[in-house]
């Protein structure tokens, strides 16, 4: 398990998870948003470039996210798939406490990007909607993304309690 790419809906927990296991096996983090978002949330050019090369090293952890995009590169490099198939409800209240603290904090996300009262109230692409009208749709997707790798080990975790109980179990990495 060195690399490893974490999937599902917004609001599942990809990037909290990727940071702590991170932590815990002592492997570089890779942040897709933060590769993906360029200034005023447009996509940066570079994006596909800078997935390639630093998925190219031995160890690393990334989500799943534009899998669109750099699904074959994730999939046919990764060895393993880490699945939060978290039910809907539990989503939900994740991505809208997220979103909600972040447009009231005016927190800097991605090169500058933040996320702003009109985009939660309007933006069809919000996350907040985005997680509610994909959750089944993506659900299907990562299925059928994870069957055409049969190479890599899937863990598929249903709740996070159960995450943070397989989290725990793995043995952590002794610092150099």
């Amino acid at each position: 398990m060195r690399r490893i790419v974490i999937a599902g809906i917004s609001g599942a927990g990809k990037t909290t998870l990727a940071a702590a296991l991170s932590r815990r096996l002592g492997i570089r983090h890779i942040e897709m948003d933060a590769l993906y978002h360029g200034p005023d949330w447009t996509r940066r050019p570079e994006f596909e470039d800078d997935v390639r090369e630093l998925t190219e090293g031995p160890a690393w952890i990334c989500d799943a996210q534009y899998h669109h995009i750099v699904g074959d590169v994730l999939g046919n490099r990764a060895d393993t798939f880490v699945w939060l198939d978290l039910p809907r409800h539990t989503v939900m209240h994740r991505v809208i406490r997220r979103s909600l603290l972040r447009a009231t904090t005016r927190r800097v996300l991605w090169n500058g990007n933040t996320e702003t009262w009109h985009a939660l109230l309007h933006d069809p692409h919000h996350p907040i909607r985005w997680a509610w009208t994909q959750h089944a749709t993506r659900r299907t997707e990562t299925a059928t993304f994870l069957a055409a790798h049969p190479h890599a080990h899937v863990i598929h975790l249903h709740t996070a309690p159960q995450a943070r109980h397989w989290l725990h179990s793995l043995p952590p990495t002794p610092p150099p």
